[in-house]
């Protein structure tokens, strides 16, 4: 009986340690998750979701060496961090590039300004609809299974207690951010041309007529414009986003390769 206890007990350190050291990674990863990492979710559910992501993901991976010491468990408990941490940046910066284009796409057709606010929540309202918009298909599109799946991918591709090399670390970053970037400048195009158009438009009416005020006649003509653009652009830009979006899923390292 005794000693049915002891492997018991046994057995059951072994699983607690490497649901643990599964924990550190996914963790991170949930916590920037669009959807579930959002600041308005509070600190208990994030940690509810971390869990669940855990107990999903810790079966598919093979148990860890048993080793109890103190080196190991700064070891894991860095690597496995800042793993976490990367493919949780990575993912937060296509919602980023949703923000930068929804900043665009308003000052474009005179909705706000480009800097208007220097915080984090003054979001212009086209920011707002793509964002909710995105992580609302994304949600009802699957993401928390695309989110294990990537976890469970990325111990092949990251193995546990690795520190990865920081070129390469360097070269992941600056690529996802260039990419990021340009998919905001993207997605914002057609608010873009819809400016230029205008812009090009309001000069050749005021040369023609310089007496009338063409700022105040136009100025309904491009808030209108934009809001219909919006309209009639935003499946299309959120097809795309939802692509690249599961492009990152399915190898979050492509970038580098």
């Amino acid at each position: 009986m005794t000693g049915s206890l002891l492997e018991l007990t046994e057995l059951l350190g072994d699983q607690l340690w490497h649901g643990f050291v599964i924990f550190l990674r996914v963790a991170a990863v949930a916590a920037m998750l669009p959807g579930f990492g959002e600041q308005s979710v509070p600190v208990r559910i994030k940690l509810v979701v971390a869990l669940a992501f855990t107990l999903i993901v810790a079966p598919a991976i093979p148990s860890v060496a048993q080793d109890y010491d103190l080196n190991t468990l700064i070891l894991l408990t860095a690597t496995e961090a800042i793993v976490g941490l990367l493919l949780g940046l990575g993912i937060r910066l296509l919602v980023l590039a949703l923000q930068v284009a929804g900043a665009i796409a308003a000052q474009s057709t005179s909705l706000a300004q480009i800097l208007g606010g220097a915080a984090v929540d003054p979001l212009p309202a086209m920011g707002y609809i793509l964002v909710v918009a995105a992580i609302a298909l994304a949600v009802m599109t699957g993401l928390h299974v695309k989110a294990a799946e990537l976890l469970i991918l990325s111990y092949e591709i990251m193995p546990l207690g690795v520190f990865l090399s920081g070129s390469d670390v360097a070269d992941w970053g600056i690529q996802h951010v260039s990419r990021a970037f340009a998919l905001a400048f993207s997605l914002a195009a057609p608010f873009v041309i819809l400016s230029v158009l205008y812009n090009l438009a309001l000069g050749v009416i005021n040369k023609a007529m310089p007496q009338l005020m063409v700022a105040f006649v136009g100025a309904p003509v491009i808030t209108a414009g934009g809001l219909l653009v919006l309209f009639l652009s935003a499946p299309l830009l959120l097809s795309v986003w939802m692509a690249t979006l599961d492009g990152f899923l399915v190898n979050p390292v492509a970038a580098v390769r």
